[in-house]
């Protein structure tokens, strides 16, 4: 695919995706949410890759929808399910889905649809100046893109219903304190921070944190008895790995591990 909505380029072995409509505060249309697919499928079936990053260019990380596509002036409005069942949905399953960690580096507002993308990720960092808002009730329509699922589990329903009836801003200090995100860095240090947390990440045994992702999505569902006998199953899957049997040979040679994501 030709991509023009977003940047997509591979840095050493990581992914990155930009979305890049930043005059629109990289709000989605159709076609943005179509080339974000592409480039989620791509980095799932590329050996190489082993992590993926995904920010937004300018002065927002992703306004959610664009209006103008959703709700066209003088003409019918769209079907929303479409909408939802063709670009967010396929973009939030292929986040929790690829066998490798997505990091996500919110460098300004993630408003809607944008800020749920965020909160579908392994790791989170942020700028000082980043927000998120839950921005659904202000046109009388409920949080999509796998809102109502991640962020009660996050920080609690109590406020999880408060930040979506309310649709109040969270600065990039409280999404900190209500667990929302890892870390907060300078706008003008963020993109190189959160690259060189998924080069490290990258550089780790990431089949092993596939696993450990498998077993994290699993855990929202499972009771205690399935997520042991589960746990127990994915060890034994990762004990038969290169990588398992790499890390525990550098033990025992005190030398640094060379992984090979195998």
């Amino acid at each position: 695919m030709n991509y023009s909505l977003i940047v997509f380029q591979k840095v050493e072995n990581v992914a990155v995706i930009k979305f890049n409509r930043p005059d629109l505060l990289n709000s989605f249309n159709r076609a943005m949410a179509l080339e974000v697919q592409s480039a989620l499928t791509e980095s799932a079936g590329e050996k190489s890759i082993r992590a993926v990053l995904i920010t937004g260019e300018g002065k927002a990380f992703c306004a959610g929808q664009d209006l103008a596509e959703a709700a066209p002036k003088d003409a019918p409005l769209v079907d929303l399910g479409k909408i939802i069942r063709e670009c967010y949905n396929p973009i939030i399953k292929l986040i929790r889905e690829i066998e490798k960690p997505v990091i996500c580096a919110v460098n300004g507002t993630a408003a809607g649809a944008g800020a749920n993308i965020a909160l579908a990720c392994d790791v989170i960092v942020a700028s000082g100046n980043a927000s998120f808002i839950q921005a659904f009730s202000k046109i009388g329509l409920i949080p999509d893109s796998g809102g109502t699922f991640f962020l009660p589990r996050i920080v609690g329903l109590q406020r999880a219903s408060v930040m979506m009836m309310l649709a109040e801003k969270i600065s990039a200090e409280d999404a900190l304190k209500f667990g929302m995100i890892y870390k907060i860095f300078p706008l003008e240090k963020l993109f190189d921070e959160a690259l060189g947390l998924a080069n490290q990440l990258a550089e780790m045994p990431t089949k092993g944190l596939a696993l450990t992702k498998k077993a994290l999505n699993k855990s929202l569902f499972n009771n205690l008895d399935g997520q042991l006998k589960l746990e127990e199953e994915l060890q034994i899957e990762a004990g038969k790995t290169f990588d398992y049997q790499e890390g525990v040979k550098a033990f025992l040679e005190k030398r640094k591990p060379n992984f090979k994501g195998e």
